[in-house]
């Protein structure tokens, strides 16, 4: 049994979309904002008060970049884990740490004074992280393997919210790869569920 606790207005469309994307059956919980999701009984579950969260045949997976590696390993029948793991972590691990952190401090206003301050962001800039990820796409279709795996779930998530808000640099390189993973049925149909609960978790 899986049980996912989501918010449709969170990261949680990210999970949403890997559950789509393995085929197995699986219960939402939607949780609002706010006193939902810190009451006691969710805190059991995530003590960050936070979502999404997954709960599969008891154990408890937190954090997307995590759940989306483990859904993948876990329902290996369905093909989203790749062979070449060297790029499916690395990858995976850089858009939920580098790249999702340049994006929200740059979102914020934050931008570090000075090589001594890059340094110690661990990513130095956006343009560095974006200049980063660009050169690997123009070399590979996909993240790895050359095909459609849950990293680009969750690293194309990044690439496609951030070119919709305009908080990432665009350029071809980018837009070609969010055009290759847009119109995929899996993604139509998680944000078809999302889009669906919207009022839901918000009255």
């Amino acid at each position: 049994m899986l049980t996912f606790y989501t918010n449709p207005m969170s990261r949680g469309r990210i999970a949403r979309w890997m559950l789509e994307e393995i085929g197995q059956p699986y219960e939402t919980v939607v949780l609002g904002y706010g006193p939902p999701m810190k009451a006691p009984d969710y805190l059991a579950v995530n003590p960050m008060g936070k979502v999404p969260a997954l709960v599969h045949d008891g154990k408890v997976v937190t954090e997307v970049a995590a759940i989306c590696a483990y859904l993948a390993m876990t329902f290996p029948e369905a093909g989203l884990m790749a062979e070449d793991k060297a790029a499916f972590f690395r990858w995976l691990f850089f858009g939920a740490g580098p790249l999702e952190q340049a994006v929200v401090n740059t979102s914020f206003g934050w931008v570090p004074e000075g090589p001594q301050a890059a340094g110690r962001t661990g990513y130095g800039s956006l343009e560095e992280v974006v200049r980063a990820l660009t050169g690997h796409l123009e070399k590979h279709d996909y993240i790895a393997d050359g095909r459609f795996t849950a990293a680009d779930v969750y690293v194309g998530s990044q690439v496609g919210w951030g070119l919709q808000f305009r908080t990432i640099p665009t350029n071809p390189v980018l837009e070609a790869y969010w055009a290759r993973l847009k119109d995929r049925p899996g993604l139509k149909a998680a944000n078809a569920k999302d889009n669906a609960l919207i009022p839901e978790a918000t009255t």
